[in-house]
């Protein structure tokens, strides 16, 4: 069989929908999307950011949309996928880059905090996995890939609500893999170390963490952004047919350690 490795990692023409696009992992990866001929419907809750986000796009002459979406209220959710779907005619590729974080030593963690956190980080996917899934097992086709972090396997001090979020991602990614298998749909995590995003700087602004993280990181440097998209687009490709249910760790070393 001869093979086209250019379409194997193409995704051109395909229709995708990035959460949490207006900044940081989830503007980078609509970014690169946008930038090998994918249509991006881009979502975030901030209007005036995704506006701006959008703006830069359709100066660079990618075909984008902005759609401000709560990822908490299944009604705006479901609203998300429709105009997607309404607009560009199909929906091919779902990514789930919508995330918040907070610390606090347990025994007096803020309970608001803390529904906060998992219902942006795991009610949040679920509800765009479930309305896009919609659309994808209709068209018995589709590529889903949720963002988890190296804390879904880890835990840590302080972090009992975001690690527990991302191993509640991580098992929701294996059962959406398993029951949509069947319709064609392949559904995997991508799962980074502490990245450079706007989220990740007031931790890192603490010299001892800093300190902490660099000297366990075989790398030896904090991941970028731009060093995230090429696994997610790995991810969308047809070159990963045959992978779903997986847990990708783009941490440097961090796991293996």
């Amino acid at each position: 069989m001869e093979y086209e490795v250019s379409k194997m990692f193409g995704i051109a023409g395909d229709v995708a929908i990035v959460t949490g696009a207006a900044g940081g992992i989830g503007k980078e990866v609509a970014l690169g999307m946008a930038s090998l001929g994918a249509k991006v419907a881009l979502v975030d809750i901030s209007e005036q950011q995704l506006n701006k986000a959008v703006k830069e796009f359709q100066e660079k002459g990618f075909d984008v949309i902005a759609i401000p979406t709560d990822v908490t209220n299944e009604e705006s959710v479901q609203a998300m996928a429709a105009k997607t779907a309404q607009h560009f005619g199909k929906i091919d590729i779902l990514v789930n880059c919508a995330g918040v974080a907070y610390l606090e030593d347990t025994v007096t963690f803020n309970k608001e905090k803390w529904d906060w956190v998992m219902n942006v980080n795991v009610t949040g996917t679920f509800l765009t996995c479930k309305a896009v899934g919609k659309y994808m097992v209709e068209q018995n086709k589709g590529r889903i890939v949720n963002f988890s972090s190296v804390r879904g396997l880890q835990g840590k001090a302080k972090y009992s609500a975001y690690a527990a979020s991302k191993g509640a991602i991580n098992t929701l990614t294996k059962s959406l893999a398993t029951e949509w298998a069947q319709n064609n749909i392949n559904v995997n995590a991508v799962a980074p170390i502490f990245t450079l995003t706007d989220i990740n700087r007031s931790i890192l602004d603490d010299k001892k963490t800093y300190e902490w993280v660099i000297s366990r990181l075989p790398k030896g440097k904090l991941c970028e952004t731009q060093w995230l998209v090429g696994p997610v687009i790995f991810l969308c490709s047809p070159c990963s047919e045959f992978i779903t249910g997986d847990i990708l760790y783009v941490d440097g070393g961090w796991t293996a350690s």
